[in-house]
């Protein structure tokens, strides 16, 4: 009865997902798409709905690769400290990011993120705060040339 309960909780979450793909869709269409030259504000929501959708169909019809366990063998906590870490991150990107621009934005966000894994250290967090913030500014700055300042001690 568990395994049946299971699987249909990977239907319903890929239909949801599905869901949120179809949206996503209709709203890019609504924004207007472009091209890919002179992409509208449309575009990318609908490319990602686009992903979403076919992702929600693969959970749905896909069978779990995962062995199932017990309910014994379920955390019994909840992990406060990983929610704590990922949502202080957030928080830190937002502020700091409006406030001193992407490069610290980014990086710390990457880092208390990065913190709330039980198994992360510091050189691990700081690593990984490096690389992502290395792409992000490739990515964002300079290939897609979206205007914000690397760097800006003042207000935005």
């Amino acid at each position: 009865m568990l395994r049946e309960w299971k699987k249909k909780r990977e239907v319903f979450a890929g239909g949801l997902i599905f869901l949120f793909g179809l949206v996503a869709i209709v709203e890019g269409r609504r924004l207007g798409v472009g091209s890919l030259k002179a992409m509208g504000p449309g575009y990318v929501p609908m490319a990602l709905g686009i992903l979403l959708s076919v992702l929600g169909v693969l959970i749905a019809v896909a069978k779990p690769a995962l062995p199932t366990f017990d309910q014994d063998e379920a955390p019994l906590t909840a992990e406060w400290r990983g929610w704590g870490c990922i949502l202080l991150g957030v928080i830190s990107f937002i502020v700091l990011g409006k406030y001193t621009g992407l490069v610290p934005g980014a990086f710390s966000c990457v880092f208390i993120s990065a913190l709330g894994d039980r198994t992360a250290t510091i050189k691990s967090a700081l690593v990984l705060s490096a690389a992502v913030t290395v792409f992000g500014i490739l990515l964002f700055y300079y290939l897609l040339r979206i205007p914000i300042p690397l760097f800006s001690w003042g207000v935005t």
